[in-house]
């Protein structure tokens, strides 16, 4: 499924790009003309902070006109969509495999939705319009991004994602093993390569910041947070009773690591009954939605439907690659007991 032909671009991009405008969703063909047909204004679909923070400069500069929709309205919407209409869209991602899963639509709803962007929100869908943010952490992409442009000097968010997969987090993470004498805390459960402490090392080594690597600080920044989301995402499935989290928005990235450590994190805090869910396109749940959004205004479900499903792409890539290490291989002395593979 090819997203980009129905003219539909990704959400918030973690990026801070200044020209972007998050959840952008075109009609076919560009642009939907209103009324007269020789009406000339240019009518686009948007959703997101970024349609109301440059709507003004689109219609200076290019003479459109944003349509904005709200934002939640669209990343349920979108992924509901997604869940319904896209054959195995939904994954999991444990130890370097991924399997895909075949989603009963009867049995869809609730769930928890977790989108990452800039910040998280954690929204409880209970069917087609049906939701609530039930909430969220402050401590997300936007997070990731701004302490690493911070801490490593990387110009672009893809450029700190590649660096994470040189890194080695152990270098500056302080585990249960480094209280212990490298003894596991069995009693509570804890294994010796358990994180105690992100960042821990840093307060007894002798060191300044520049006698740490870029991509072990690019490592353990990543896992800190994408562990802290999975837990917070566990806490509030198990708050509301809910059996299905799924994760997007565009701070994932198609990135192993990532969709690991939350796997990893969910799995933990859940003892093993809880998995982390991943969907294909999970960079483009608001544009979808505000695609979709379209049927309130002339298009129906079933010729939405058929618009999608024109894509060339095949239900075996999907359009999705999964971002790891190029060997597939993890480092001797890595600190998670998980495999990033290319797929």
């Amino acid at each position: 499924m090819d997203l980009g032909n129905l003219g539909i671009q990704p959400n918030s991009d973690p990026n801070g790009s200044k020209d972007h405008v998050s959840h952008m969703a075109l009609d076919i063909g560009g642009c939907k003309h209103h009324g007269d047909p020789t009406n000339d204004k240019c009518i686009i679909k948007a959703t997101g902070g970024g349609a109301h923070k440059y709507g003004d400069l689109f219609k200076e500069k290019l003479g459109i006109c944003l349509d904005k929709e709200d934002e939640m309205d669209c990343l349920v919407a979108g992924a509901n969509f997604l869940l319904k209409a896209v054959h195995e869209e939904a994954f999991t991602y444990i130890n370097g495999q991924k399997e895909f899963l075949q989603i009963d639509h009867d049995d869809l709803y609730p769930y928890l939705l977790v989108n990452i962007g800039s910040g998280v929100s954690m929204i409880k869908v209970d069917g087609d319009s049906k939701f609530e943010r039930v909430s969220g952490t402050n401590v997300g992409g936007g997070t990731f991004w701004g302490l690493g442009r911070l801490l490593t000097k990387c110009k672009t968010f893809d450029e700190l994602l590649e660096l994470s997969h040189q890194g080695n987090n152990r270098v500056i993470d302080m585990l249960v093993g480094d209280i212990y004498g490298g003894m596991d805390y069995a009693k509570i459960g804890l294994s010796s390569m358990t994180i105690a402490s992100s960042f821990g090392k840093a307060i007894s080594d002798n060191k300044e910041l520049e006698d740490y690597k870029p991509e072990d600080i690019s490592r353990s920044l990543l896992r800190m947070i994408s562990n802290n989301i999975g837990q917070i995402s566990y806490l509030n499935a198990l708050r509301f009773g809910l059996k299905r989290i799924f994760f997007g928005g565009f701070f994932i990235r198609g990135h192993a690591y990532t969709m690991d450590t939350i796997s990893v994190a969910v799995n933990f805090w859940s003892k093993g009954e809880a998995k982390a869910l991943f969907l294909r396109h999970e960079g483009f749940l608001g544009a979808l939605g505000a695609f979709v959004s379209y049927e309130k205004h002339g298009f129906d479900d079933l010729m939405v439907r058929q618009l999608v499903h024109q894509s060339p792409v095949s239900a075996q890539d999907g359009g999705y690659k999964i971002h790891g290490s190029q060997n597939g291989e993890l480092k001797d002395n890595e600190s998670i007991e998980c495999s990033v593979y290319v797929s």
